[in-house]
């Protein structure tokens, strides 16, 4: 059985005011494209399938077209489950016109799934967190635990259970409970969520910049020991790198986010993961690489002409240009960096001193101009570098008007 691991789409994200959508548009046929080439049987999206809690036209468009193109008209099962970033009541809404497609949306962590059939495949039984599915050309069933995201007070309501308990613990109890209730060495047993999971005694991994943190402290921290030993493979969602926080045997995996979304994610290469299964043997997993989206790229420069003819050369990229000088930078040179490239998200300038200024050893002449004084102050505030001519006009104008 071939499963295609996907998380973290974050449909209608924008890095700062750019807009991301034709790069997410791209991404979503790519991963079409691989789940058709290599030939799965189930897709499994995990979490944060939109980036805001009431996304966009665009975004809502998207997401459903591209699960009903992954579902392949019910012929193939396709399971997304709910993020920290989505709203579960959003997710759970077109239920009943998604199962007609052979999609399974799931937007509460306690959610029972009613059985139905499709073409492809059938919903064989179900629980709260739990479902079976039954696949014709197979012979034995797929058995899935699924835990979508709610913060850790909800968590606690959902599982019944006291709110002085960890959640560790809570969590592990109620994935052994529905194991040993369901999943034998009969089928293929697997288990997604929307969760921070770490390996217990390992560093700590930094949630994705720029994301809503869903570990508070260290009180509540799930660990990847409290996986059921019947699980055969794991489907995580939220952190945006590749990383398998189980072993070779026991994959535990955060597959990534399909796009970079933020200028600590430069440079990293975005996967999907590709599991193959059969009952009671170890999962083998292989990461796919995704191509699609622009290149993030920190860039620093001293030199405004090579900073110009590195965007130029560059221009299908999205960059964080720090640009390095000993004056302030002057507003044609300002103009003339956005006019040599159209993706410069950030544009941070730095004024390198030559000589550090002490305002507290200089006496005020209070009998000066009032430009005069500004220029003392200013000096004062920044290492003895003096206003630029454009920035003495913006104080007359301010001090005119």
């Amino acid at each position: 059985m071939k499963i295609l691991h996907t998380a973290d789409w974050h449909l209608g994200k924008r890095l700062d005011n750019f807009s991301r959508i034709d790069e997410q548009l791209l991404v979503m046929d790519e991963i079409v494209q691989i789940a058709d080439q290599q030939d799965v049987d189930l897709v499994i999206v995990a979490g944060d399938l939109f980036d805001a809690f009431n996304p966009g036209v665009e975004a809502i468009e998207l997401f459903y077209k591209t699960i009903k193109r992954l579902a392949k008209n019910g012929m193939r099962p396709v399971i997304a489950i709910a993020g920290n970033h989505d709203s579960p009541y959003l997710i759970d809404a077109p239920d009943p016109l998604a199962r007609a497609s052979g999609i399974i949306l799931i937007g509460h962590p306690n959610a029972i799934v009613t059985p139905f059939a499709t073409e492809g495949f059938k919903v064989l039984r179900s629980d709260a967190g739990f479902i079976e599915l039954n696949l014709p050309k197979f012979d034995y069933p797929i058995r899935i635990l699924h835990t979508a995201y709610a913060n850790e007070i909800r968590l606690k309501q959902y599982l019944g259970e006291e709110k002085e308990s960890k959640l560790n613990e809570i969590l592990a109890a109620n994935w052994l409970k529905l194991a040993e209730t369901y999943c034998d060495d009969k089928g293929v047993n697997l288990l997604t969520a929307h969760l921070y999971m770490n390996k217990k005694g390992t560093a700590l991994i930094d949630e994705p910049e720029g994301e809503k943190p869903i570990k508070i402290g260290n009180a509540d921290l799930i660990f990847s020991e409290s996986i059921p030993a019947q699980i055969q493979y794991t489907a995580l969602g939220h952190i945006h790198g590749f990383k398998n926080i189980g072993t070779a045997e026991k994959p535990v995996i955060y597959a990534s986010s399909p796009l970079c979304y933020s200028f600590a994610e430069a440079g990293q290469t975005k996967y999907v993961a590709l599991v193959n299964v059969i009952p009671n043997h170890p999962a083998a997993f292989e990461k796919i690489s995704l191509k699609e989206g622009k290149t993030l790229v920190r860039k620093s420069f001293d030199n405004i002409a090579q900073c110009t003819a590195w965007l130029s050369n560059n221009r299908d990229t999205l960059v964080e240009l720090t640009l390095r000088s000993k004056t302030f930078l002057k507003a044609e040179d300002r103009k003339l960096i956005y006019q040599s490239h159209p993706g410069i998200i950030y544009l941070i300038p730095v004024v390198q001193h030559a000589e550090e200024f002490h305002a507290d050893n200089n006496d005020i002449n209070l009998t000066q101009d009032i430009s005069s004084l500004f220029k003392d102050y200013f000096k004062s505030k920044n290492g003895n570098q003096a206003p630029n001519d454009d920035m003495l006009d913006l104080f007359r104008e301010i001090l005119n008007s």
